[in-house]
């Protein structure tokens, strides 16, 4: 009983030792003909570098849409009206629909269940300010105090203005990151004051920066929500006014936000509801569903990853044909090898296991240098395009997989090819 933990033992140090000389014959091997296995790497090199790269760059991109999907509040709903410049194309419309008025937010907040925090926007773009901003003009949002909360804002400095001040349509104001630097640069603007149209606004506070909607994520307003001057919405409605008045309508926005547990698709529903019967089917506005835009966005990214593993298969298949075409090559190169080494006792599996390891470590070598490539890549398109890349884990892990996978499924018909040779054949051959 004392010999058989002793005979595993010494059985498994020998499998273990088989592994370790096949591991170094491969390594050798590929050593010993440098470029040829260079050549034969490059398939699957290029293959997984691609893959690392393309699916960097689709991280980056849902990293920053689900981000800027998240900032718009998941528990919000969000009313945007469809409005238009044009004369022509505004009388057709006003023959229909009201457009979006004070009358269909009141009507939303009676009849839509659950209701925390809700405002009115009424937003303007001004002909001139001063100071002259360097960069775009900065948009105007006359709003109520409650779009701090249903935004999401942080305030930097400085305040947001009240409910009192909302109702006085007192003449202040609170800067977006980018309106603050476009007007004011480094120097602080808290009490400064801006002139917007004709009217005198005192800057009480800066808010904190948030993601761009430059994305062109669907659904998503493609606004810098950091260009943007914050002011009461009375003050918006009683002392400001541009040259396209006349074709606004009454409000262009509707921001309103649930409480945990609500359902937002019915939510959704009965406000789409209200606003197509007081329009009468006008189509003039979009009603914006952030956690619908959320789930959307989910289930393209499961698609995406989809693709990108059928992406990645393709090219490290073509990887695949090119160490099975070597590794054939390499049997008629080392058939008095494979003779002489199964005269002297090498079993089949040996043969087996022998050409194997040198496949696999052939797709693991290319797998490997593919990866750093892919990283290489990656930082480079963020560099010169300024796009924002991430290199996940799995994305390594699924590529290094398939790469290794390949090396495996690839290299087993030469080696059993190699197996199967007979060994005084073998010996003969020139």
């Amino acid at each position: 009983m004392a010999t058989l933990p002793s005979s595993a033992a010494r059985s498994l140090d020998l499998r273990y030792q088989q592994w370790i000389r096949d591991i170094h014959l491969g390594i050798q091997n590929l050593f010993l003909h440098g470029l040829r296995s260079l050549l034969t790497m490059l398939g699957m090199i290029f293959g997984v570098a691609a893959v690392v790269a393309m699916l960097s760059i689709g991280a980056g991109a849902r990293q920053r849409v689900m981000a800027l999907i998240e900032q718009m509040g998941v528990h919000n709903l969000i009313v945007e009206a469809r409005e238009t410049t044009e004369w022509q194309a505004h009388d057709k419309i006003r023959k229909i629909s009201p457009g979006l008025t004070f009358s269909d937010y009141r009507v939303i907040l009676d009849d839509v269940d659950g209701i925390q925090a809700s405002t009115p926007r009424k937003r303007f773009t001004p002909s001139k300010t001063i100071p002259k901003s360097q960069q775009d003009v900065p948009a105007v949002y006359g709003v109520r105090p409650e779009y701090l909360q249903i935004a999401g804002l942080h305030v930097a400095s400085g305040r947001f203005f009240n409910q009192q001040e909302e109702t006085e349509g007192a003449p202040l104001c609170v800067l977006g990151t980018a309106a603050r630097w476009n007007m004011f640069g480094a120097s602080d603007p808290t009490g400064q004051f801006v002139k917007l149209n004709e009217q005198w606004f005192r800057v009480i506070g800066v808010v904190g920066p948030q993601l761009s909607g430059e994305s062109g994520a669907s659904g998503v307003s493609s606004q810098d929500d950091n260009n943007v001057i914050y002011i009461p919405l009375n003050a918006a409605i009683l002392r400001l006014e541009d040259s396209y008045s006349n074709v606004r309508d009454e409000i262009d926005g509707i921001y309103i936000n649930l409480r945990d547990g609500a359902d937002m698709s019915n939510s959704a529903h009965v406000v789409r509801a209200i606003l197509n019967s007081s329009h009468h089917g006008a189509s003039d506005f979009s009603v914006v569903v952030p956690a619908e835009l959320l789930a959307e966005q989910q289930r393209t990214e499961r698609l995406f990853n989809v693709v990108m593993v059928a992406i990645a298969s393709i090219s490290l298949f073509v990887g695949g044909i090119g160490i099975m075409n070597i590794m054939l090559a390499s049997i008629l190169e080392r058939t008095r090898e494979i003779g002489l080494r199964r005269a002297v006792g090498a079993k089949r599996g040996d043969i087996l296991r022998q050409f194997v390891v040198e496949a696999t470590t052939i797709s693991f070598t290319g797998g490997t240098l593919g990866i750093v490539l892919g990283f290489v890549i990656s930082r480079m398109i963020a560099w010169l395009a300024g796009w924002s890349t991430i290199v996940t884990v799995s994305s390594i892990a699924i590529s290094f997989f398939v790469s290794i996978s390949v090396g495996l499924v690839f290299g087993i018909y030469p080696a059993m090819k190699a197996a199967r040779l007979d060994p005084v054949e073998a010996i003969r051959y020139e």
